[in-house]
């Protein structure tokens, strides 16, 4: 018996227990949503005594209900500002969207659909919340409507383009100049080396220039050489003038005319083989031969290869000397394929050598080579530099910069630029919020901007920043517009 008692017991005080924990977990719950919700009038201004929400500038004909967050829509303020959680600007409550229609206006604004304002292709019958926990966006029906504007115009007012991030700038004409940057070698210019034969065959006997490198003058004498032909056209010579001086003056002209050319035949062999003028002229003057004759350098330069020896008997098939004219530097630079284009003869270009710190030399472009490197996928393009102090040396390994000069062009930010690849798209930004998609023909992109060719003129404003969202209505406005016909 006392056992029943006891149980009967413990069954009422643990129904008891379980009834105070209930009605105690409601009470805490009923005293912090008190709590909460005065928490949130106090902090959006929609307490007993909080000020009436500001005017929006964007829309002053329109009634500003309050400003939330559209990540947290319960976050509420009486005047524009940021989100504390994320940053977002806040976004207005008009009175007319509570509604769906604009309540307290002249005119009633009619609402076509909801959106997801960070997609607008999804679209919804009445209002509520998008998949994202965004407010959906109404559509007006007078926002259609784009006032006889180009085709997939849109219309984006100013909350929307906070929630998109729209940014736009105004199309400037600008100077524009691009540097290309490339590697080159130094060689001697080919059309000042000069390369020493003789026309006769003999022996050297003396040699003046005994090394590579040595620095010559033009005309300063090289070597000198024995020739058994040289000696027997010099007695030629000595005999045909002879001739001229006795018959050339006879009665008979066939005799004088052709003691005339004798020496004449015999003076141009003379030059044929190189003989100077200097040289026949003292063969003139004395009317002795030259057992041996003296050659020249042709030109001025340093000696870049000797094969002249004393003693040594020679051909005319064998090169003697190669004097090189350093006086003008060839570069050969390396430019991309891709580059090329823009690179001209003529065109001016500076270069800078690691051996000469600080130091710029001013060329020009002188040759483009026409076949293209089929590894390397470059082109060779040659440029020219003074050298008057020869401190420029074949072989030596430069920086080149080439500059670019484009003048002064319409350019927008790349940015700005929609490209599906067969075309591309800049949105121009009207008033009212209206956009409009406008085909341009792009040139040279460089540091981040595009050269536009035709489409745009300087003054117009462009979207910079969130075309792409602006683009995707557009497009379905056009698809939609396409379905109704």
């Amino acid at each position: 018996m006392m056992r029943k008692i006891f149980r009967y017991i413990a069954l009422v005080v643990l129904i008891a227990i379980v009834v105070w924990i209930g009605f105690s977990g409601r009470i805490g719950k009923w005293f912090k949503g008190n709590d909460a919700v005065a928490a949130a009038q106090q902090h959006s201004g929609h307490g007993d005594n909080a000020p009436a929400a500001e005017p929006d500038p964007n829309n002053p004909g329109r009634k500003v209900l309050y400003w939330y967050d559209p990540m947290h829509p319960a976050y509420k303020a009486n005047k524009p500002g940021t989100a504390p959680d994320c940053g977002m600007a806040l976004v207005p409550k008009f009175a007319d969207e509570e509604g769906g229609t604009a309540t307290g206006s002249a005119k009633e604004r009619k609402v076509l659909y909801w959106y997801d304002a960070m997609n607008p292709t999804h679209r919804y019958e009445k209002p509520g919340k998008a998949p994202d926990g965004m407010d959906l966006v109404p559509k007006y029906a007078d926002e259609e409507s784009a006032g006889g504007m180009a085709p997939g115009t849109v219309k984006v007012d100013a909350t929307r383009q906070q929630l998109i991030g729209v940014r736009t700038a105004v199309v400037d004409r600008e100077p524009l100049a691009r540097m290309i940057r490339t590697t080159g070698q130094l060689t001697a210019d080919e059309r000042n080396i000069a390369h020493v034969h003789l026309k006769v065959s003999g022996w050297i006997e003396q040699v003046y220039v005994d090394f590579v490198g040595q620095l010559v003058k033009k005309g300063q004498p090289l070597f000198t050489l024995y020739s058994p032909d040289l000696v027997a056209t010099q007695e030629e010579y000595l005999i045909a003038k002879r001739g001229e001086k006795s018959l050339g003056s006879s009665q008979f002209v066939d005799v004088a005319q052709g003691s005339q050319s004798l020496l004449r035949s015999a003076r141009a062999r003379l030059k044929l083989w190189d003989i100077s003028d200097d040289q026949i002229k003292k063969l003139d003057e004395t009317g002795e031969i030259s057992r041996t004759m003296t050659f020249y350098s042709p030109i001025n330069g340093f000696v870049m290869d000797r094969k002249a020896f004393p003693h040594t008997a020679i051909t005319p098939d064998m090169e003697l000397y190669t004097v090189a004219d350093l006086s003008n530097i060839w570069v050969n630079a390396d430019v991309y394929e891709y580059e090329v284009p823009y690179v001209r003869v003529g065109q001016r270009a500076s270069m800078e050598l690691s051996y000469y710190p600080g130091k710029t030399y001013a060329g020009r472009v002188t040759f483009i080579n026409p076949t293209v490197d089929p590894i390397a996928r470059t082109v060779k393009v040659r440029l020219e530099f003074a050298n008057p102090n020869f401190e420029l040396k074949p072989q030596m390994f430069a920086d080149v910069q080439l500059k670019i000069d484009y003048g002064t062009q319409v350019v927008v930010p790349q940015e700005a630029l929609l490209d599906s690849g067969n075309e591309q798209t800049v949105f121009v930004a009207h008033d009212n919020g209206y956009f409009e998609p406008r085909k341009v023909k792009i040139g040279a992109k460089l540091e981040g901007k595009v050269v536009v060719l035709s489409g745009l003129k300087a003054g117009e404003t462009i979207v910079t920043s969130g075309n792409f969202l602006i683009d995707s209505e557009s497009r379905l406005k056009n698809a939609m517009g396409g379905m109704k016909h």
